[in-house]
């Protein structure tokens, strides 16, 4: 028994190591784009969510709230409401503040169900755990209300403080109720005019939009056409005109590949690289190096002659030195793929934020065809 039980944790491990391990060699680069959904990238134009906004109080804080004039007014006017009127002076407490309340409302939704509600501190408010939210109107750019929010705020963040120093975790200012708004009014979605539905492109493309009208036309006959990058029509064939839903359901699930343009994103902020693709470079030389300047100070002290009348000081020395290290001359062949231009790029064992500098040198040259996006 205690052989066949190792022989199956060998067995496992083996299995768990094998899919674990990733061989780059094994994988392949020669696509660019995968098949994908034609729901996965395109919206049905008439079908949109809504941002609601709105203010509230959260109340139950333990002294961490705001004693700002705003959240007194907040307080007397929710307790006018109640019937009970409240003096400005006696309203004296930090267990309450005033929030910006921000939501999506979806497209579909109906009244009744629930969505989720941000919540952010207004004035000096230093933590929202524990505090619950008070019963808030969402309103919409029309203003109307369109839900009601309340519920325990759920924070991420966490602060304590003491005497001398004090510690802070994330953002215990902002926080969500899951599930704390409901739905009073909703926003009715027409993507059927005149027997026709219209896609639009979430990465506008020409390419891409006359795709997506081929995959349909071959299958539901001559019904859609790209009228530009972003926008395609369609028009309901003839067993569909009194069930959209249903035609909506089943061109979703046609599988096209998408075209993408050349782009490199970099963030010389951070030193991320990202690469499209269908980047391309042109032959190049590439000269890379580092210049190190180090400043040093040596601090000396002067003590002067007894009996001089002179004065104890401290004179500083500054050494200043430059050494240029790792500069090197490398031929950039013309590439086809990503997968080569990473490997040259390898090859010159720049970092991240060097590589950065390199590819807009490259892109200063003419050298790169595609668009280098710096974020």
């Amino acid at each position: 028994m205690k052989r066949l039980l190792l022989a199956v944790m060998i067995v496992a491990v083996t299995v768990s190591a094998s899919y674990g391990a990733v061989n780059l060699r094994d994988m392949d680069f020669s696509r660019v784009s995968p098949n994908v959904r034609i729901k996965d990238i395109t919206e049905v134009e008439g079908a949109r969510g809504n941002q609601l906004t709105g203010v509230g109080l959260v109340t139950g804080l333990n002294g961490t709230g705001d004693n700002s004039p705003m959240a007194v007014q907040m307080m007397r006017n929710m307790m006018r409401n109640f019937g009970i009127t409240l003096d400005a002076r006696s309203v004296r407490t930090r267990n309450l503040a005033v929030v910006a309340l921000t939501a999506n409302l979806p497209p579909y939704v109906r009244p009744g169900q629930t969505i989720d509600v941000n919540v952010n501190t207004m004035g000096n408010a230093s933590n929202l755990q524990g505090g619950v939210l008070v019963q808030s109107p969402l309103r919409a750019a029309d203003g109307k209300v369109y839900a009601v929010a309340q519920g325990p705020v759920i924070v991420g963040g966490s602060s304590a403080q003491g005497a001398a120093a004090s510690r802070t975790q994330n953002v215990p200012t902002a926080g969500r109720v899951p599930g704390g708004a409901i739905v009073e009014r909703e926003v009715p979605a027409d993507f059927t005019m005149g027997g026709q539905v219209a896609l639009l492109l979430r990465q506008p493309d020409f390419t891409t939009a006359q795709r997506i009208a081929d995959a349909i036309n071959r299958v539901y006959g001559v019904v859609a056409y790209a009228v530009d990058a972003g926008r395609v029509e369609v028009n309901l064939p003839g067993q569909y005109v009194q069930a959209p839903t249903a035609f909506l359901a089943s061109m979703g699930g046609l599988e096209i590949e998408p075209d993408t343009t050349a782009k490199v994103a970099v963030n010389e902020r951070n030193g991320t690289i990202v690469m499209g693709g269908n980047v391309r470079i042109s032959s190049v030389g590439v000269a890379h190096g580092n210049l190190v300047v180090t400043v040093g100070d040596d601090a000396n002290v002067v003590q002067p002659e007894s009996l001089s009348g002179g004065s104890t000081a401290v004179t500083y020395r500054t050494d200043i030195t430059a050494d240029e290290e790792g500069g090197s001359m490398i031929a950039m062949p013309a590439t086809t793929t990503v997968r080569d231009l990473v490997r040259v790029l390898n090859s010159l064992a720049a970092r991240p934020r060097d590589i950065i500098e390199i590819l807009q040198a490259i892109s200063k040259a003419g050298a790169l065809h595609g668009e280098l996006v710096v974020m």
